[in-house]
């Protein structure tokens, strides 16, 4: 029996790892269960699987809960949204526990940071964003196999044959209606603009140790390829499936063991696959995740941070869809970019990114 320690056990990464673990009880258990602010629902999950440790994080949580979090777990699934995420992560590791990572910002954010603290702690961090799932699988889960090229696949979003003019007048509700895959708000607004394909590419070079000239972006409609790995010899090797989360989830869980997940593929039914650049010049947010990937340091905390902020304004109807890119370069203008040496650095880079992201929307 694998004891789960599950952290965003209410949003929608958290709600499927419930799932799973709801038809599996002989192979999983929570041993403990972290909500955002959904205290109702966290009551209906603690009555459902009597989880050893319960919290709320809206209620503030203490260094000696963090810890215990993590006390009893075989594996630490962090699935809490954005830089708060980043704490549990580093918590985990330290405890000592392999990670099942749906967090981006873990490694967008604090990828140096993690990465150390994980070899230092022996301690395996699993992708479970399916991208990056699909590269792990294609690696044959081997993080030292040699490999020319990553490229990683988007939809495009609900946008991407729009033109530059027709995105000045883009909605929340159309940017909420992504094409393929069921996601939150925030993640689902970040793949409207592919700043979350900027945000998985800075995750690639520190799961992979990829330099970012290894590392591609092309655009997939159909979401049936979700990576692929390009060896020195020509050839390319690809994770295909139907765009269901549930799967890198469970292999998370189980890997290198695989349980049955999803519907085989119909290949005689599935039509044509399609491949297209990235359209970078039309989508900004893309292109200033990789500068402030090269640029290293705090500049990737800043870009998260004012992305975040940026995101809440467009949700509330606060700034157009094309400001959302204005603003993440107008904070990556304004702070200045320095070493990022401790989880303190990183969390007041943060605060100040979000506070000048808020000057620069509300004035």
């Amino acid at each position: 029996m694998k004891k789960i320690a599950l952290v965003g056990c209410t949003g929608n990464i958290g709600k499927q790892t419930v799932r799973i673990v709801r038809e599996n009880p002989e192979r999983f258990c929570f041993s403990a269960l972290v909500a955002g602010r959904n205290e109702e629902e966290l009551d209906a999950l603690k009555k459902e699987f009597s989880p050893r440790v319960a919290l709320c994080a809206a209620k503030g949580v203490n260094r000696e809960e963090l810890q215990s979090v993590f006390a009893d777990c075989d594996v630490a699934l962090i699935a809490a949204g954005g830089f708060a995420g980043l704490s549990y992560t580093l918590a985990a590791i330290r405890a000592g526990k392999t990670v099942a990572l749906a967090n981006k910002e873990s490694l967008v954010c604090g990828g140096e940071l993690v990465m150390k603290e994980a070899r230092k702690k022996g301690v395996e961090i699993v992708p479970v964003d399916s991208e990056h799932s699909a590269l792990f699988q294609a690696l044959s889960f081997r993080r030292d196999m040699p490999f020319e090229k990553l490229v990683l696949t988007a939809s495009g979003g609900p946008f991407f044959r729009l033109s530059e003019e027709e995105l000045k007048n883009v909605t929340a509700k159309d940017a909420l209606a992504h094409p393929t895959w069921n996601m939150g708000a925030k993640i689902t607004i970040d793949s409207a603009t592919l700043l979350n394909k900027g945000y998985e590419v800075i995750e690639a070079k520190w799961l992979y140790d990829a330099d970012f000239s290894q590392i591609e972006a092309v655009v997939h409609p159909e979401s049936i390829v979700h990576s692929i790995v390009c060896f020195q010899d020509g050839a390319a090797i690809a994770q295909l499936a139907y765009p269901d989360m549930r799967l890198p989830i469970q292999l998370a869980l189980t890997y290198p063991d695989r349980l049955p997940c999803l519907n085989q593929l119909d290949f005689s039914q599935m039509g044509a696959l399609h491949f297209y650049p990235f359209p970078q010049e039309k989508f900004p947010c893309f292109s200033l995740a990789i500068q402030a990937g090269k640029a290293g340091g705090v500049a990737p905390t800043a870009l998260n941070g004012a992305g975040e902020a940026a995101v809440a304004a467009f949700l509330a109807g606060r700034m157009s869809f094309t400001q959302i890119a204005e603003t993440i370069q107008g904070v990556l203008d304004r702070i200045p970019n320095r070493e990022a040496d401790c989880f303190e650095t990183l969390r007041e880079t943060d605060f100040k990114a979000r506070k000048i992201a808020e000057k620069l929307i509300y004035g």
